[in-house]
């Protein structure tokens, strides 16, 4: 697969995706790891969010209840976005990679990157996008 940057791909994934497990989702409405995914749930994407402070607490938002890890999901999970500064994102490799089955994408937000990161997920087959709001992509382009 690939590090994808093309407006054509960025549609592509847009549109065809429907499950969306946010990493660092926030609580607070006026943050953009909030909006951004409460916007995505007005648009029909189906919505996780992935906050270990709240699935401990037993908390739930659009519907679903948070879980701590991507990897304690069981359903298919097309988009992977993360909202974890770019010096957190490895972190999380271990996680994604070990999800059954593997996202299609990974999504890094606006102001989020990290290449080597990037290149261990696209060796395994996940396509990547860095640094870019599925927000304002999704209001552009469809």
């Amino acid at each position: 697969m690939s590090i994808l940057s093309s407006r054509e791909d960025v549609i592509r994934v847009l549109s065809d995706s429907k499950v969306i497990a946010v990493i660092g989702f926030h609580r607070d409405p006026g943050k953009p790891a909030y909006y951004v995914p409460e916007y995505l749930d007005r648009n029909g994407y189906t919505v996780i969010p992935v906050n270990p402070a709240l699935a401990a607490r037993g908390e739930s938002y659009f519907g679903r209840a948070a879980v701590s890890t991507v990897s304690e999901l069981t359903e298919p999970v097309d988009v992977v976005e993360i909202f974890r500064r770019s010096d957190k994102v490895y972190q999380h490799l271990q996680d994604i990679l070990s999800m059954q089955p593997l996202p299609k994408v990974v999504w890094m937000q606006q102001g989020i990157r990290d290449d080597e990161v990037a290149h261990q997920l696209s060796a395994v087959g996940i396509e990547v996008i860095q640094d870019r709001c599925m927000l304002a992509d999704h209001r552009m382009w469809l």
